[in-house]
């Protein structure tokens, strides 16, 4: 072993020794696979040799080798197009897919399903882990495709993206909401301002939304701070612009942006200093970018305070037209399908109205993702069952959104149950409009009520949670709730690409307000 890079053990135990390992050249590469016991136990080779490559048959140590790694994808693309064999090609086809799939971002399921905070690419993770759902949709295509081109298919596959959806499916992990969600996105990719760039789920998140060509992401932060994080856990950001705003380089920046926010809340209590202040905030400095037009929409909160996330977007980018009042909403990604929550972070006591103003809004969101909206407005009482205030006035909140919107469906004020259970509601509530229809929005009487249901929505599980969405704003900014993980930016990143589709004005100045940089990005990605 003297001279050997690579060994490769499949057959008993313990006939490796610590010493022929440290005999071996530089960064040597020990697949010791015999089990129970590897040729050479794990913690044994490590102690010798820290720059070693290794990898054993045991889930109790890194690098797994794992049978079911590669056979139930193999049979399964060789099934699919009939295949007459397997080749060398298919399994070569195979080994690559799973080479390409270790360098990618991991999910942050996968983090938890091995207790992992942040698997990436690096010598104690050369291989995917068995229990990554990605495995199906990216190893079987490959194979498949290696058959077809090998010439041993004897069933041709046309529409692999489609053929990807269908394995998908057999694991339950498809969504079509958000996939339609993610084709839009990627039709017309907008530039996505992270005020938090600052930290890793973020710079994961902004990675794999580059890759997928769903955005063009702008990280704000410390520029050596962020590229440190990004080379200590393999997330290739290279591409991405960094935008250091506290730089003497961006000065003339934060003054631009200081003497638009001053213009603003000049008579608002905000003075000349605290204006140019302000600009030194992420927060404040994102939500001016999008304003100016210099990034289409922002996501920030993920490490701060959800007011304070949300202040700079209200002060900077105000509201619609006609909005008195923004609110949050939450999407369910249920098996039943999607269901919308509402408000479940903004407003703590609304008034009937400002209810009536959220249920339009939300429906017009819902709208926004092709889907019509069926609207229960819940309470404690059904029908007028009870006399109180507050039940009433979810059933005045139910009249005004039915005076402004006679084609909505909408009905309430009702308990939560009934909203769900179409025997009850139709035995003893026939005159309801949700009646034989699939509830699919759920407008709360008050804060504690919407966040105390989506809280335990979240920690019972079964369901993908997206949000909160901001409602009301004049151009798409979220901001994330504390500690929300890498697969919910993504999600969030994803509908604040498409609400800014929705939002963006075309005019002969977009292409002018465009950075370098975007077009420079834009060239490289096509």
């Amino acid at each position: 072993m003297k001279t050997a890079d690579v060994f490769l053990g499949l057959s008993v135990g313990n006939v490796v020794t610590p010493e022929m390992v440290l005999s071996m050249p530089k960064n040597p590469i020990v697949f010791a696979l015999a089990n129970p016991d590897p040729e050479i136990d794990y913690e044994a080779a490590t102690a010798v040799r820290k720059d070693i490559i290794m990898a054993t048959g045991r889930s109790d140590f890194p690098n797994q080798v794992n049978n079911v790694l590669g056979f139930p994808y193999i049979f399964r693309g060789a099934l699919d197009v009939r295949a007459k064999s397997i080749n060398e090609a298919m399994k070569l086809a195979a080994v690559k897919a799973l080479a390409e799939l270790a360098k990618s971002a991991v999910p942050d399921l996968v983090n938890m399903a091995y207790n992992q905070q942040s698997l990436s690419f690096g010598s104690e993770y050369i291989i995917p882990k068995p229990l990554d759902p990605r495995l199906l949709s990216t190893l079987a295509p490959a194979v498949a495709k290696a058959a077809v081109a090998s010439g041993v298919a004897q069933q041709i596959i046309t529409n692999w993206e489609e053929y990807e959806v269908q394995l998908n499916k057999r694991l339950g992990l498809d969504n079509q909401l958000m996939r339609i969600i993610s084709n839009k996105a990627r039709r017309d990719p907008k530039r996505l301002v992270f005020s938090d760039a600052e930290n890793i789920k973020i710079l994961k998140a902004a990675s794999i939304i580059y890759d997928d060509g769903i955005a063009y992401p702008i990280l704000l932060g410390n520029e050596t701070r962020i590229k440190n994080i990004a080379a200590e856990n393999n997330i290739d950001i290279t591409d991405l612009p960094i935008i250091d705003i506290r730089s003497d380089e961006m000065e003339a920046k934060r003054e631009f942006f200081g003497s638009i926010l001053f213009q603003k809340r000049q008579r608002k209590g905000i003075n000349k200093y605290e204006s140019l202040k302000l600009m030194r905030t992420q927060n404040y400095f994102g939500a001016m970018m999008v304003e100016t037009g210099e990034a289409d929409a922002m996501l920030s909160g993920l490490t701060r305070n959800y007011a304070e996330g949300i202040r700079p977007a209200v002060q900077i980018i105000g509201t619609e037209e006609g909005v008195k009042k923004i609110a949050g909403m939450y999407l369910l990604l249920t098996k039943k399908g999607p269901l919308f929550l509402a408000d479940t972070t903004v407003n703590i006591k609304p008034t009937a109205e400002e209810i009536a103003d959220i249920t339009l809004m939300v429906a017009k969101e819902v709208r926004n993702f092709n889907i019509e909206p069926r609207i229960a407005m819940l309470s404690y009482s059904n029908f007028g069952s009870s006399d109180t205030e507050e039940a009433k006035m979810m059933a005045e909140a139910t009249k005004i959104v039915k005076q402004r919107n006679p084609s909505l469906i909408v009905d309430g004020e009702m308990q939560g149950m009934l909203a769900f259970n179409k025997d009850i509601l139709k035995e003893n509530y026939p005159f309801s409009e949700l009646v034989d229809v699939d509830v699919n929005v759920l407008i709360f009487p008050n804060l504690t009520a919407g966040n105390v249901a989506y809280h335990l929505l979240k920690e019972i599980g079964g369901v993908d949670i997206i949000g909160p969405i901001l409602l009301g704003l004049k151009k798409p900014v979220n901001v994330l709730q504390l500690g929300s993980g890498v697969r919910n930016i993504i999600n969030m990143a994803t509908v604040a690409v498409v609400d800014a589709q929705l939002k963006s004005r075309v005019d002969t100045n977009t292409e002018v307000q465009r950075s370098s940089w975007w077009k420079r990005l834009k060239k490289r990605k096509k």
